[in-house]
């Protein structure tokens, strides 16, 4: 199983726990085909507060250019594109994190310092900024941060691993909230379930039965989006 099939697996299995960033607030995270950044009064729910909260920090710009494009390459890192569906770019991701860097504001100390740490490495090991190295080296960085010692609460983990966990988990909150993530996870939300009766061995255990006419116009599946019709006595018609 590759990496990208693995982390779809954890999340399908965990989709009912909340979203995959820590502390996460209601309402910020990605919708539709947009992240909460672009066209925020669009959308559905939102009451005026929310608005107008999301209007101000839409208004602010945390991250300068240089920030954001290594947060770019950093999340394509992260999440790459695959032959189907486009990486965490292509999602928006960056905008994203951007975004939620600006609702959280505990997380900036975390996130910007980490960028600078990223720079600072390259800029000793490799003699260049980190979203200038080749995709090789920008991995032997990412290498010695990416696997913290769980038996090290988080907090007590070094900055650069601290930024790495919480870059990762921000990369998969952003895209797998967002209209691709959701099509890549093949999550269709709540569908309605074929039922076909109750199971034969439990009306025996009863000691009823189904009447044929009934089981020929409520349990027919073929008849599922037929509109029932009754007489005026009460009885069913079709």
């Amino acid at each position: 199983m590759d990496r990208r099939k693995s982390i779809k697996s954890i999340l399908l299995g965990t989709v009912a726990g909340g979203l995959a960033v820590s502390g996460c607030k209601p309402g910020t995270g990605t919708e539709g085909d947009n992240v909460v950044a672009d066209g925020a009064e669009q959308y559905f729910g939102r009451t005026p507060a929310e608005l107008e909260q999301i209007a101000a920090l839409n208004a602010e710009q945390f991250f300068n250019e240089h920030e954001m494009s290594t947060l770019a390459v950093l999340c394509d890192l992260i999440l790459p594109a695959n032959s189907e569906y486009g990486g965490a770019t292509d999602a928006g991701v960056p905008d994203f994190i951007e975004f939620m860097v600006k609702d959280i504001p505990d997380m900036q100390p975390t996130l910007r310092g980490g960028l600078m740490w990223l720079d600072h490495k390259s800029n000793t090991d490799f003699n260049s900024e980190f979203k200038s190295l080749n995709e090789t080296q920008q991995k032997e960085i990412l290498d010695t941060i990416a696997y913290p010692d769980m038996e090290i609460p988080n907090n007590e983990r070094p900055l650069e691993i601290q930024f790495f966990t919480l870059m990762r988990n921000m990369t998969l909150t952003g895209y797998y909230t967002s209209q691709m993530g959701i099509k890549d996870l093949g999550y269709k939300g709540n569908t309605p379930n074929v039922w076909d009766g109750i199971p034969e061995e439990v009306l025996a255990q009863h000691g009823v039965s189904y009447d044929e006419e009934w089981i020929a116009k409520c349990v027919d599946q073929s008849q599922r989006n037929v509109i029932a019709k009754w007489d005026e006595e009460g009885n069913l018609l079709t």
